[in-house]
């Protein structure tokens, strides 16, 4: 029997494209895990106020509220990578004190009138989102965290909450909820600061399909 079949056959596989002879989980880019749960909590308010805007740092602009300057920056995407646009992004979390703008928090610490303490953005069509607000501040048995939910066209896609790096966020290591996330993807849920902007930290946001 000849050999030409088989050297034809093998010269025609050393020809393909590599793509084609290489194993699938090579070619194709490794899907982004999504970001970690984590529980609403009991403060999320009773009605959302839908005029809210990104801003949480003022109430009718009578003043700003009290506390170190914060910005959030992020980006919604799946775990394709694909920028989710249209995705309602809330947010809620402590004023400067320590307390929630909740009428079920009873914590002895003050109000702030100035602080909002609730707000809500839309993503574009980059899957971006912006907010305005203050540092967290840590309050009996939790770390410094910002609560966020995602949501498009009424599902809820995502509760989760944002966690501070470095300095700020010492106290992680001691909170029950922070910890019982896995330690590889713990990371996941501590927002970065950016260099390049002081007072801001990056928070990207990954859901499933």
């Amino acid at each position: 029997m000849s050999a030409e079949p088989a050297a034809t056959r093998r010269r025609f596989v050393l020809s393909l494209p590599l793509l084609a002879v290489l194993p699938w989980s090579l070619c194709s880019a490794a899907a982004t895990p999504a970001t970690p749960a984590q529980m609403l909590g009991p403060f999320y308010p009773l009605q959302p106020d839908t005029a809210a805007g990104n801003d949480l740092t003022t109430v009718d602009g009578r003043g700003q509220a009290l506390g170190t300057p914060l910005t959030i920056v992020g980006r919604v995407q799946d775990t394709a990578g694909r920028a989710q646009a249209g995705v309602l992004v809330e947010i809620w979390q402590t004023n400067g004190h320590g307390r929630y703008h909740h009428p079920h928090d009873d914590s002895p610490v003050p109000l702030d009138p100035n602080f909002r303490g609730y707000g809500r953005a839309t993503t574009g069509s980059g899957g971006d989102y912006r907010f305005r607000t203050v540092m967290p501040v840590a309050y009996p048995g939790r770390t410094p965290h910002v609560h966020f939910r995602l949501s498009r066209g009424g599902r809820e896609l995502l509760v989760t909450q944002m966690y501070l790096p470095g300095e700020a966020g010492r106290q992680n290591q001691r909170d029950g909820l922070f910890m019982s996330v896995d330690a590889a993807v713990r990371a996941r849920l501590v927002g970065v600061a950016q260099a390049d902007a002081p007072g801001t930290l990056r928070f990207d946001i990954v859901i499933a399909p």
